[in-house]
């Protein structure tokens, strides 16, 4: 795509956000909601169109190569990354759950599942390559020189072993023998093939056929071979468009190839294009220094001077200079006039006045006094009364104020003044424009200007009042403000007693980093992106709920959670201040599900940190109390200074046991369950550091301590069918496996019900050996070969996924649900007033009864 295309796609993007900011901001401010479906789809309504802008401006800041275009649309695109938080939060208040339904509002919006996926943006990776690179090449050096080198297996995954003198022998033996009767196998095929070719040539010699009966006959076979290919390929295609077979993998076009290659000479002109951004920062900013610094001097220096004579005109008397925590004589140039300067001068010398004579007044009699209390008291019931009045009529729900649609509103500002209307017919190549840099550094002159002027204006100020108004400074006042800043003084230093102690003062990061490099707690992530967690969208989840029945959450779902929750907040240090604040994120569900790789795929989206502090991993190591306040003050110190960071507990539930088994005593799992909490509250929202929790059974631990600790549950359930009929198909083509119209993919997912994604990785790779891919050509795939593996594994029953539900029924917002869902019941009876039709069927049998009497 070129320039214009991108400068299209963006105008187009910034009119819809437009209209949507007509919707946020209305003219006439609407009644408070009541009715909670319609509050959801006003909530929903916006979701889902600000995932959409979101997603084509992350493709615009991708691809588009204007530096200062770039810097606008990167604040819109993070203020609409945190206006979905915000959004994500609203309705999980609402409804008491951290996964929603759209299927009605897809259709409306004429949307598809693939629509809802939240787009992860690039340059949360692709902007800090370099120091990704440096990271990765130091945490190498510094396994290698502790000796902790990875062993690579082999290409079977098996790693390679010793062995004696006779087994050698009896290999080599086996081998051999094996190469002979190879060899003796091929000699008779030879035999046997000139043995058939001679009896042919035989035969052929011997009998002759008419060329018409013969051409006739070349023809039937011809022709039923081509018949018999095309329906075989009509059936083929039939059955792909149906979705019953497995399409092949589609190989890129040169065109697509060509797209591919045009997109990463893009990236390489956004280098370009900024690197020239940054020295023309430095270059202007110098030139108007020099050329303009000493006009922007006098102009300041001449309107102040106008401004202290407008205002001894005005008041009879010299102002006092606004001070630098004022703004000093930003404050002047705010286009006030010297009348409402004065105005604002004779409202606090009336409200002095006030003051004093407040202080000086005497008391009242207590007659005064009774009739004033008669008066509050009349007053306090007629207010109490409109209090209530105004109560009834705003009671319902009102959307909350928003700290991202500022910025969304400035940038879309600036796009309409700037931009949007801007003739670049000159500007081909989309360099930088030279007019707006020299604008904006002339700003940034004039306020270092400003500052330095103040100085010297402040005593010019003093001396003219010495000199005419004949004003000194008063003692007092300068002992009052050694006085207050000595009181200053005392709360500084109390509060520098308040903060923690640094324990490793004396030590650099690096040394910190190579010490917990060392020891295993800061490991490696492995490569694995969230795309890569497959999991298909749930079709009936709104239908369950409108019949009152909780669908378990699908895999789709958890992936959005995660890009929500973990990955735009990390990414994003402007999200990540002023989003919902997310500390703690627990992740529980049956083994096997892939809570591991998501904990991976968090570190990889955004290059952040991995700290492992599981109880396994901490056994052993820094024992004691001190030892174990020290290694929690090393890791989330390494953390901040190398953020973003994630800090991964893996059996979460071991921290918080209700018990302790007596196999795992000696390992202490109950470490951290007191230090812990302590070192959460000290993370503030500049911190870019999430605490990540698996765990695979969490009825184990106790659920209060567990919840005031990891406040964002997300429970990962056993795959579904449509989610294992993708996986299967996924993961069979990614190794390599060809897959024939014979091959019962349907049948296969749905024998494996139970089975979790790491059962069926597992099968895969027991069953897709190097040797049986090279006979894939013979020997064509089935789904049979599977089975027999799959039996050796125990799968997830029903029974253990109802344990887990019953498990996340009983957290916070489990229980808000239920109760809600209860309040909801009692209302649709009262509603349908089944009540008062109890109440007069007895009070009839009453009448009936009398009656008969």
């Amino acid at each position: 795509m070129s320039h214009s295309s991108y400068n299209r796609m963006w105008a187009a993007s910034h009119k819809v956000l437009e209209g949507l900011l007509e919707d946020e901001f209305p003219i006439v401010q609407p009644r408070p909601q009541r009715d909670r479906l319609q509050i959801f789809q006003t909530l929903a309504g916006f979701y889902l169109k600000y995932l959409q802008i979101m997603r084509n401006l992350e493709e615009v800041y991708d691809q588009m190569v204007h530096p200062q275009k770039r810097r606008v649309v990167r604040t819109v695109l993070e203020g609409i990354m945190g206006r979905l938080l915000e959004l994500k939060n609203e309705m999980v208040e609402l409804e008491f759950s951290e996964f929603h339904y759209f299927d009605d509002m897809l259709q409306d919006l004429k949307m598809t599942p693939s629509d809802l996926e939240v787009p992860i943006p690039r340059y949360f990776v692709r902007e800090k390559l370099r120091v990704l690179k440096e990271r990765e090449r130091m945490l190498a050096h510094i396994l290698a020189k502790g000796g902790h080198l990875e062993q690579h297996e082999s290409v079977c995954g098996v790693a390679a072993r010793g062995m004696s003198v006779e087994e050698a022998v009896q290999l080599i033996q086996v081998s051999e023998r094996a190469r002979q009767g190879r060899l003796r196998a091929r000699f008779m095929r030879d035999i046997r093939h000139d043995e058939t070719r001679s009896q042919l040539v035989h035969s052929q010699s011997t009998c002759t056929l008419d060329p018409d009966a013969a051409a006739v006959r070349i023809q039937k076979v011809w022709l039923g071979y081509s018949q018999r290919k095309r329906t075989k390929r009509e059936r083929l295609e039939e059955l792909i468009f149906l979705g019953m077979v497995a399409a092949p993998r589609p190989i890129p076009s040169p065109a697509e190839q060509y797209a591919q290659q045009v997109e990463a000479s893009r990236r390489v002109l956004q280098e370009q294009h900024e690197v020239e951004y940054q020295r023309a920062l430095v270059s202007v900013k110098d030139s108007v220094r020099e050329v303009e610094g000493l006009d922007i001097r006098e102009t300041l220096q001449e309107q102040i001077r106008q401004w202290f004579i407008e205002c001894r005109d005005a008041t009879g008397k010299f102002p006092d200079f606004p001070s630098v925590e004022d703004g000093g004589s930003a404050g002047i140039f705010a286009q006030k006039t010297p009348e409402q300067v004065a105005a604002e001068l004779a409202a606090k010398e009336e409200e002095k006045e006030k003051k004093k004579n407040a202080k000086g007044k005497k008391e009242k009699s207590g007659n005064e006094k009774k009739e004033k209390k008669k008066e509050k008291k009349s007053k306090g019931k007629e207010k109490k009364k409109n209090a209530g009045e105004a109560e009834e009529a705003e009671k319902g729900w009102k959307m909350t104020p928003s700290n991202f649609l500022p910025t969304v509103l400035q940038g879309t500002k600036m796009f309409r003044e700037v931009w949007q209307e801007r003739d670049e017919r000159q500007n081909f190549p989309q360099r930088f424009d030279a007019q707006l840099v020299r604008e904006e550094k002339r700003l940034e002159v004039e306020e270092e200007v400003r500052v330095q002027v103040d100085e010297l204006m402040r005593q010019e100020l003093k001396n003219l009042k010495l000199a005419v108004d004949k004003e000194k400074s008063k003692k007092k006042k300068t002992k009052k403000g050694n006085k207050k800043k000595k009181k200053k003084g005392k709360k500084a230093s109390k509060k520098k007693k308040k903060k923690e102690r640094d324990l490793t003062a004396d030590r650099t990061i690096e040394s910190l980093y190579e010490e917990l490099v060392l020891e295993g707690l800061l490991i490696r992530p492995i490569n694995v992106k969230l795309s890569e967690y497959i999991g298909e969208y749930s079709y009936l989840g709104t239908t369950l709920r409108q019949a009152d029945i909780e669908p378990m959450p699908s895999l789709s779902d958890v992936r959005q959670l995660i890009a929500l929750y973990g990955i735009l907040p990390l990414g994003s240090q402007s999200v990540h201040e002023r989003a919902p604040l997310i500390r703690t994120l627990l992740l529980a569900g049956p083994a096997g599900v892939g809570k591991k790789m998501l904990v991976h795929a968090l570190c990889t989206e955004t290059g952040a940190n991995l700290f492992n502090l599981s109880p396994a991993n901490l056994a052993g190591k820094y024992p004691g109390r001190l030892g174990l306040q020290y290694l929690l003050h090393m890791v989330f110190k390494v953390a901040r200074q190398l953020q973003p960071s994630v800090v991964w507990i893996g059996d979460a539930e071991k921290t918080f046991y209700k018990k302790i088994p007596k196999l795992e005593k000696e390992m202490e799992p109950k470490r951290l369950k007191k230090d812990l909490p302590k070192v959460l509250k000290s993370l503030r929202p500049e911190d870019r550091v999430l605490v990540v929790g698996t765990s695979r059974r969490p009825f184990e631990a106790d659920l209060k301590s567990l919840c005031k600790v990891y406040k964002k549950i997300i429970l990962i359930p056993r795959p579904a069918y449509a989610s294992r009929l993708v996986l299967w198909r996924d993961l069979l083509q990614t190794r390599g496996a060809q897959l024939t119209p014979a091959f019962d993919l349907s049948s296969l997912a749905k024998v494996t019900d139970g089975y979790t994604q790491g059962h069926i990785l597992r099968a895969v790779r027991s069953v897709l050996t190097t040797r049986r891919l090279s006979q894939m050509g013979r020997r064509p795939l089935s789904a049979v070969e599977f089975i027999p593996v799959l039996a050796r594994q125990d799968p997830v029953y029903r029974e253990e996924e109802e344990v887990f539900k019953a498990w996340y029924s009983r957290t916070p917002l489990g229980k808000k649900r239920l109760r809600a869902a209860k309040i909801m019941d009692e209302e649709g009876e009262v509603g349908k007033g089944k009540g008062p039709k109890g109440k007069k069927k007895k009070d009839a049998k009453g009448k009936k009864k009398k009656n008969t009497k």
